[in-house]
């Protein structure tokens, strides 16, 4: 059997894999930590810290990542066991070209549990290299909470834990500008930094913290709105992966596989953009004032549609993207869905010859034949991204047709029935199909599991704590969801 992936093992056998693969110079290692990240998930191994190992390599950013997990369980006990250490398997197409890379990324320099060590988390806040925090605590990560507090070990909501955090540097450093934070939340919101800003400040008054803190708060540190695009489905298969761990002789629990295509829009300025100096390393990361044009056309044309098809796929038989878009039946639905219901309503102008150049290249990611993308993966929190990234379509579309999307009521119904719980069992929920059971990660299953006893759509559409909207209202949209019911 492989030794695991470490630093000891990449010291002893750095010649023999530089051949095969993009690996750190031992100088990495040494680097201080800048960076402060909430989340291990995928998405972040494969898109934020790419960027930063990248920029350490050519000497650039010049800073590492302490990730914070929610959790004892899992994977950070991985990170730790191989120095935060793991390859990234980038494969897909560009402009035509397979392309096929992988690099060894040094980027986190170690994982704590916010759980079991708090104490440690906040320290981090002690540390004047300290410049950067990202997170990706999925959409229901950033919300307000009742009751909770700095003082609580861990608090229990991500945005205490941020406050705690710089109340903690704030005690520090005494409130000086140089202290301040870049924030960077990378959740799939509208206004992501802004709606975090917001709970911040909300939660420090309710914590009755000091009016010079709460100053400090709002003067010195940046919430950076920001957007992230890039497909990243975890491992690679078991074969693909026994295959390179063999190739490259060693174990690593760790590895993940994403596509080529990367975009990480960050809303700054000037004073953003030198702190974020791994920007200037890769063209995938964008510093600008308005970063609307590119967080509409992913969150609408690729989140979007795949939040409206996810389900019906599923429910199909089907169990990978690649997979569906393989079906020429399914690929029409997708393509038609796309470019002929979905770029027609997005709710902010653009050019149609960039929303149409946009959509063929996102069909063509979601083509990949190297990326095995669950299905199920996508449906994590469906009613939420349901909410978010489509009903806004739907809207806008009624605005300028006065009709009913009929593809999109078709997903839309899909999306329904696979909330259809056929069994609860400790309070999970489960779903059926094709004598199948399947679990509904979604924080609104209890609501459905209850709602599908006597089921009644148009109760379900008028629900605006659901939607925002009652949907009984768009003439037509409820006989349309119904029909394919």
């Amino acid at each position: 059997m492989n030794p695991k992936l470490t630093k000891a093992h990449l010291a002893s056998h750095s010649q023999k894999l530089s051949k095969l693969l993009e690996v750190p110079d031992e100088k990495v290692f040494e680097l201080p930590e800048k960076v402060l990240q909430f989340g291990t998930g995928v998405l972040l191994r494969g898109l934020c810290d790419y960027f930063i190992d990248k920029a350490n390599k050519q000497g650039v950013f010049n800073g590492r990542v302490v990730v914070v997990k929610s959790t004892d369980k899992g994977e950070a006990d991985d990170f730790n066991e191989q120095d935060g250490l793991f390859t990234h398997c980038i494969k897909g197409l560009e402009n035509g070209q397979p392309i096929e890379e992988y690099v060894l990324n040094a980027s986190i320099s170690r994982t704590l549990s916010a759980r079991s060590e708090w104490n440690e988390v906040l320290n981090c806040a002690k540390n004047p290299e300290m410049q950067v925090i990202i997170s990706n605590t999925t959409e229901v990560g950033i919300a307000l909470l009742e009751n909770d507090k700095v003082t609580n070990n861990p608090p229990q909501s991500f945005p205490v834990k941020l406050l705690a955090f710089l109340y903690e540097r704030w005690k520090t450093f005494g409130g000086t500008a140089k202290s301040g934070m870049v924030i960077i939340p990378t959740e799939l919101i509208v206004g992501n930094g802004d709606k975090l800003q917001e709970i911040v400040l909300e939660q420090a008054h309710r914590n009755g913290l000091e009016p010079d803190f709460i100053e400090w708060l709002e003067t010195h540190n940046h919430f950076c709105n920001s957007l992230v695009d890039r497909i990243v489905p975890g491992k690679p298969d078991q074969e693909t992966r026994t295959d390179l761990q063999k190739r490259f002789g060693y174990t690593d629990d760790l590895m993940i596989l994403s596509e080529v295509y990367r975009l990480w829009a960050i809303q700054g300025d000037e004073k953003i953009r030198k702190i974020l100096t791994f920007a200037s390393v890769d063209s995938g990361v964008i510093i600008e004032r308005d970063i609307e044009v590119y967080r509409e056309l992913k969150l609408r044309m690729l989140n979007g549609t795949h939040t409206l098809t996810c389900g019906m796929s599923y429910l199909l038989g089907f169990r990978l993207v690649k997979d569906v878009m393989s079906n020429a039946y399914l690929n029409r639905i997708i393509t038609n869905l796309m470019l002929g219901e979905v770029s027609l309503a997005i709710p902010y102008k653009i050019d149609s010859k960039i929303k149409d150049r946009f959509g063929r290249m996102v069909l063509d990611r979601f083509r990949n034949p190297f990326l095995n993308h669950k299905l199920l993966d996508i449906t994590v929190q469906y009613t939420a991204k349901m909410k978010m990234r489509n009903i806004p379509i739907l809207l806008q579309y009624y605005r300028e047709f006065g009709k009913a999307p009929e593809l999109f009521a078709m997903g839309f119904a899909a999306y329904l029935q696979f909330m259809k719980a056929e069994k609860e069992v400790n309070g999970n929920y489960y779903g059926e199909s094709n004598g199948e059971y399947y679990p509904i990660n979604c924080n609104f299953a209890p609501y459905f599991y209850e709602a599908w006893e006597n089921f009644d759509l148009d109760k379900v559409l008028a629900n605006r704590s659901l939607w925002g909207e009652d949907l009984t209202q768009l003439d037509g949209f409820a006989d349309a969801v119904r029909k394919y019911l």
